[in-house]
C-alpha cells in the first residue's frame, strides 16, 4: 500500500508513476476523494466520541431528578456515536480498496514503458561460441540422463519434470553454492512454508492483476507461493523489528510453484518456464533510506555468482510497465542462452520501498522512538531455470559439460559431466 500522507501532499507524483506503469489515474483521485472522506468521519467520531465522554461525566454528577432525561440524552448520544463509527469504518474500507489498486510509487529514473523498454545498464563476460552446433539444455540434459521430462509430463503432466542422476546433484551443488556466499555475506537462512495464508499472498501484493498465476487450495483457504519472498515479508508482520545495527537479511530456500498462466506456446521446451522449481531467494528489511544502496548490494552479490559460474550476462533496470506491484524499481540480470541467440532473465532483484511493509504493518523504531514502516527488498540468489545457461555455455562438442569450478567442492570435484547416452 502506498503512503497515503504521499497521496495528499504529492498526488501528481503518484498519478505520474501511474502514467509510467500504464495504470488509471483516475483511481489517484477516487482515493484521494476517499481519504478526505475518510478523515472527515473520522473527525465527526472523535468530536461525538468526546461529548459522549463529557456527557457521561454530567449524567454521574446529576440529581434523581434530572438523571432520567440525561439518560435519554446519553442513549440517543450512543447511537450518534455508533452510527459515526460505522460511517467511520465503511469509509475507511473504502479508502483501503481504491488505495490497494494503486501499485508502488516508482522510484525516480525507472523507464517509463512496457517489457520492451529495458534500459541495460552493463553487459559482462564474453558470449560463449562454438566449433560445433551446440545443443540446446534438454538435449544435453537428455544425453546426460540428468533431465527427464516425458516421465515429468507423465506423471504430473506439461511443464513438469524430473531432474535425475547428475541433474539433481547439480542443482543441489548450485543451491548450496548460493547458501554458502549467503551466509558468508550475513544472511540468516531459512526454509520456508511453501502454503500461506490469503493475507499474506495479498500484503506481498500477489493477488492483484496476476492472481491467476498462483495456485489456490480454496478448500484450505491458502495458496502456493511462487517464490520465498512471500512467506518472509510475512515472518515479521505485526511485528515492530530492531535494525538499529543494519539491515535483517534472510535466505529462503523454498519449492516454488507457478501456473503460468498466458504463457501458453512460450518455452514449452525443457526446464526454463516451468510449474514447479527450487529457488534460494534474499530477503532484506532495511531502513527506507538505505534501501536503494541495499538493492545494488543485492545485485553486486548476484553478479559475483554469475560470475562465479562462467555465464555471459547483462544487467537491465526494467521498464515500470513491467514492474509488478510491489516493486518500485527491479534490476533483472539475463544470461546469454546459445542456443536461443538471446539473453534470458535469471534473477529478479526488487526494491519493494515500504509497499508490503505497510500492508503487514512490519515497522521499526527511527531515531526518534517512534515506529515507521520498514523498508523490504527481494532477489534470486540461484534457481533450477540457471541450469539451462550452465549447460548450454559450458557444453563440449561430445556433449559432456564442463563442471564450473565454484560448484566443484559442491560435486565431490567433479570436472566434467559424462553422456550417458549417445549422442
Amino acid at each position: 500500500m502506498i503512503d497515503p500522507v504521499l497521496l495528499r501532499n504529492d498526488p501528481d507524483a503518484v498519478k505520474r508513476s501511474q502514467r509510467a506503469r500504464g495504470n488509471d489515474e483516475a483511481v489517484v483521485d477516487e482515493a484521494l476523494a476517499a481519504d478526505a472522506a475518510r478523515r472527515a468521519a473520522l473527525t465527526e467520531y472523535e468530536t461525538l466520541r468526546a461529548e459522549q465522554n463529557e456527557f457521561g461525566k454530567r449524567v454521574k454528577t446529576a440529581s434523581r431528578e434530572d438523571k432520567p432525561a440525561l439518560i435519554a440524552q446519553a442513549q440517543e448520544l450512543a447511537a450518534q456515536v455508533k452510527a459515526a463509527d460505522a460511517r467511520a469504518k465503511e469509509a475507511g474500507e473504502r479508502f483501503d480498496a481504491l488505495a490497494m489498486r494503486i501499485e508502488n510509487i516508482v522510484i525516480e529514473g525507472v523507464p517509463s514503458g512496457g517489457e520492451e523498454n529495458f534500459v541495460t545498464l552493463r553487459t559482462v563476460g564474453e558470449k560463449p561460441t562454438f566449433e560445433f552446433e551446440p545443443r540446446d539444455h534438454l538435449e544435453l540434459g537428455e544425453m546426460l540422463g540428468a533431465i527427464d521430462m516425458e516421465r515429468g509430463a507423465k506423471v504430473s503432466g506439461a511443464r513438469f519434470y524430473f531432474l535425475r542422476g547428475v541433474g539433481a546433484r547439480l542443482e543441489l551443488a548450485l543451491m548450496n553454492l548460493a547458501l554458502e556466499r549467503a551466509l558468508a555475506h550475513g544472511f540468516i537462512p531459512l526454509i520456508t512454508p511453501t502454503l500461506v495464508k490469503p493475507e499474506i499472498m495479498r500484503g506481498t501484493g500477489f493477488l492483484g492483476e496476476h492472481a491467476d498465476e498462483v495456485y489456490n487450495l480454496p478448500a484450505d483457504d491458502l495458496f502456493l507461493t511462487g517464490t520465498s519472498e512471500v512467506a518472509l515479508a510475512g515472518y515479521h508482520s505485526d511485528e515492530i523489528i530492531d535494525i538499529a545495527d543494519g539491515p535483517i537479511r534472510y535466505a529462503g530456500w523454498s519449492t516454488c510453484y507457478r501456473r503460468e498462466a498466458g504463457s501458453h506456446g512460450k518455452d514449452t521446451r525443457g526446464i526454463l518456464r516451468v510449474h514447479q522449481f527450487n529457488k534460494l531467494e534474499m530477503f532484506v528489511y532495511t531502513d527506507p533510506a538505505d534501501a536503494e544502496t541495499e538493492h545494488d548490494r543485492l545485485v553486486a552479490w548476484q553478479e559475483e555468482m554469475l560470475t562465479a559460474l562462467g555465464l555471459h550476462y547483462r544487467v537491465i533496470d526494467v521498464a515500470a510497465g513491467d514492474l509488478g506491484s510491489s516493486a518500485a524499481r527491479k534490476f533483472d540480470i539475463e544470461a546469454w542462452v546459445p542456443t536461443q541467440d538471446a539473453y534470458r532473465e535469471l534473477t529478479s532483484t526488487s526494491n519493494c520501498t515500504t509497499f508490503q511493509s505497510r500492508r503487514l504493518a512490519t515497522r521499526f523504531r527511527t531515531e526518534s522512538g517512534k515506529t515507521a514502516p520498514v523498508a523490504t527488498l527481494n532477489g534470486t540468489l540461484a534457481t533450477t531455470r540457471w541450469l539451462v545457461a550452465i549447460l548450454e555455455t559450458h557444453q563440449q562438442e561430445d556433449g559432456s559439460v564442463l563442471v564450473p569450478e565454484a560448484l566443484r567442492p559442491f560435486l565431490g570435484g567433479l570436472e566434467v559431466l559424462t553422456p550417458v547416452t549417445d549422442g
